[in-house]
């Protein structure tokens, strides 16, 4: 994992958009954003018994999987939003991005790839993007049933009750 202040030059989403500036996990986890590195699937399922995280299943986003509708759905997943869950990826393979709000409103850009474990708190304005090699295998782990909906961000989901639970806790 790598986290560092998102650069904000145009470009292709995919590229690293490094500032140089560097974000800690400290400084993430000031934002309720976790972060644990997993060798071993054991390690995953006693973070998921430690966080009643009973189910999951997998997704592989790349081309050769999702076909036609890749460019969409990176697209898609790049809108900024929120989810009324805790967001759990365990990445199996490949890399990508997450992207999360600052408290200042900026965008601190997290590098996960394999072995990483991200956590995002729900009400967290987030994206996420697949890196230039356009493929990654994560586990997503939830505590019943999957609440995958995202909230665009918008007047209405700034006042949710999800949101500003999130933004009491910062």
């Amino acid at each position: 994992m790598k986290s560092y202040w998102f650069d904000n030059v145009p470009g292709d989403q995919r590229e690293d958009h490094d500032s140089g500036r560097p974000v800690d996990t400290e400084a993430l986890d000031g934002l309720g954003v976790h972060y644990y590195y997993c060798p071993s699937l054991s390690t995953v399922d006693s973070i998921a018994s430690e966080r009643s995280y009973k189910n999951h299943d997998e997704i592989i986003v790349s081309p050769e999987k999702m076909g036609s509708v890749y460019e969409e759905k990176v697209r898609m997943f790049f809108n900024e939003h929120l989810h009324e869950d805790e967001e759990i990826r365990y990445i199996l393979d490949g890399a990508g991005f997450f992207d999360v709000r600052s408290k200042a409103d900026e965008w601190v850009r997290i590098r996960v790839e394999r072995g990483d474990l991200i956590i995002l708190p729900a009400g967290i304005y987030h994206r996420f993007t697949t890196d230039s090699k356009n493929y990654i295998k994560a586990m997503r782990l939830f505590k019943d049933e999957p609440k995958w909906t995202p909230l665009n961000r918008g007047t209405e989901v700034d006042h949710s009750s999800v949101r500003q639970e999130y933004v009491a806790s910062q």
